[in-house]
């Protein structure tokens, strides 16, 4: 519980609260966004992003615009970079002792590696999914509800439960069950739930490292339908392994190859169909990969 002065109920200053976040909150010079207007503003833009665990090279001078409201899919083989790329948007390496990133990575306009932003103000601005469903050994309703709370989020929070769920396309299955353990639902549905979860606190930008990769056929077409309507309000950046998913739901494609390179990135239609690059065309028919 935070005081007037932000601080915690011991005495330590709350990194959530929101006095202390509007310093560091990099969607402080955001404007609010229409969903319902098309925009190809760019959100998420990298300048020369590298990336090291110890002395190992992973990513090797990454530069790119990812559009807002749409769907931006990064694909390639296993070792690529894809995935590490995904963790500098939230500064989720941050958390691994081995890694060190240099470049510039901004969301709107500011450098999320700056020395003012707190990484924990930058995760409510870009929510994350991971390959695996990991919700808590809790409730379906406190699953939602207490990442608002860690995050020191207002408001009604049954509403916001409720809104997160039917956002997520779960609500109609669990509203009858709220106060059950969610590690009870289905992995299709623990995924919904997740997702419900990192879209709770209204962030601008949704990570998806492999959202699919350990659900059944219908449970992924359940994800890739979520995807595309989740889009019409945030920005969604999803890695993938399955081209034919890239293909099927993304707006813009990046294609990392082997050495954590960037070699191609645009409209999906025309990285699929008319790619620019060999190296490209050979991993997307299959001579490699």
């Amino acid at each position: 519980m935070s005081g007037d002065d932000g601080r915690t109920d011991g005495g330590t200053v709350d990194p959530t609260d929101d006095d202390l976040a509007i310093q560091t909150d990099v969607s402080a010079s955001v404007q609010s966004r229409d969903p319902s207007v098309a925009s190809t503003e760019t959100v998420v833009r990298a300048e020369n992003v590298n990336v090291f665990y110890n002395d190992a090279q992973a990513l090797n001078d990454i530069s790119l615009e990812i559009p807002e409201n749409r769907v931006t899919a990064m694909i390639g083989p296993s070792g690529c970079g894809k995935s590490t790329f995904l963790r500098c948007i939230n500064r989720m390496n941050d958390l691994i002792d081995a890694a060190r990133v240099e470049g510039d990575l901004f969301l709107r306009n500011k450098n999320v590696y700056d020395d003012d932003v707190d990484p924990v103000a930058l995760r409510r601005r870009v929510g994350m999914v991971f390959q695996t469903p990991n919700p808590f050994p809790k409730s379906i309703y406190e699953n939602v509800a207490y990442g608002l709370e860690i995050q020191g989020v207002e408001g009604d929070y049954d509403e916001i439960v409720e809104e997160s769920l039917r956002r997520a396309a779960l609500w109609d299955e669990v509203k009858d069950q709220l106060h059950e353990s969610g590690l009870d639902l289905s992995g299709g549905q623990q995924q919904r739930l997740c997702i419900a979860r990192a879209i709770a606190p209204d962030p601008e930008v949704i990570l998806m490292d492999e959202p699919a990769s350990a659900l059944d056929p219908v449970a992924t077409s359940k994800i890739e339908d979520l995807i595309a309507d989740l889009a019409e309000e945030y920005t969604v950046i999803i890695v993938t392994h399955n081209m034919q998913q890239a293909a099927r739901i993304s707006d813009k494609t990046a294609v990392f190859l082997t050495g954590g390179e960037l070699v191609e990135f645009g409209d999906t239609d025309e990285v699929f169909k008319n790619p620019s690059s060999d190296r490209v065309e050979d991993y997307i028919t299959g001579k490699f990969g």
